[in-house]
């Protein structure tokens, strides 16, 4: 017993979809928890400074991620087994579940479009007020090892640059070397921050999207083929 002719068709390929959809949740997780993980984004995101931690909007989108990733691949087994069971019930559950989960992409989708740029900006003002309170005080005192110098320097070895920008790259590189301060190597000369924290979050950003829109058109098509499919089901002359 089961459906025949081109409904048969759309059950296998629905079941083909909800398994690729399963392990573009597992992708989505694990790329979630390679970026929740990433050395150079958590030596940055640990940093405090006299009770201010470096801004974690970041995190909010990674954390989002690995939920969404996990609720992927639970809908995704759903749909197989109610595709292969040719279960109005489990089709129907799995339909509406993906009608919230692109629901919620795509709300996530935009306020991530609108502050795309937010978690690269707090980050650089995280860093311009460590730099010049930095300055100020080894300037002030060369033999005082600070706090607020080692979280500098925590941010010029993580990201292997100098300053906010080169002009501001060269001079902390000439005090270093002649001892005004010890937060800068000679190797990141001309290399400055805000450039290297742009590309460290945008680059991750965009990888986001990127997986983001291709799960939303996957499940685009998988609510196409599980309603088609449930109709067949309620059509076929064999229920």
């Amino acid at each position: 017993m089961g459906v025949e002719g081109c409904t048969k068709c759309i059950k296998y390929l629905l079941f083909f979809f909800n398994f690729i959809f399963w392990l573009a949740g597992g992708v989505v997780l694990g790329v979630a928890l390679w970026l929740r993980h990433d050395s150079k984004i958590t030596s940055l995101l640990e940093l405090e400074l006299n009770g201010a931690h470096a801004p974690t909007s970041f995190y909010i989108c990674v954390h989002i991620l690995i939920a969404v990733g996990a609720v992927m691949m639970v809908v995704g087994f759903l749909g197989c087994y109610g595709a292969i069971q040719e279960s109005q019930c489990l089709l129907g559950t799995f339909f509406v579940c993906l009608v919230i989960l692109f629901a919620c992409e795509v709300a996530v989708g935009i306020w991530g479009y609108m502050h795309r740029e937010s978690v690269s900006k707090d980050m650089k003002g995280f860093y311009d007020s460590v730099y010049d309170q930095a300055l100020t005080e080894n300037i002030a005192d060369p033999n005082k090892k600070t706090a607020v110098g080692q979280v500098l320097k925590v941010f010029h070895e993580t990201l292997q640059c100098c300053g906010k920008d080169t002009m501001t790259s060269v001079f902390s590189v000439i005090t270093s070397k002649v001892g005004f301060q010890d937060v800068c190597s000679d190797k990141y000369i001309g290399v400055d921050c805000h450039n290297k924290i742009d590309e460290l979050f945008s680059d991750k950003i965009y990888l986001v999207g990127i997986a983001a829109l291709v799960v939303a058109i996957i499940m685009i098509f998988e609510m196409i083929l599980s309603m088609v499919l449930c109709c067949g089901i309620r059509n076929s002359p064999v229920y």
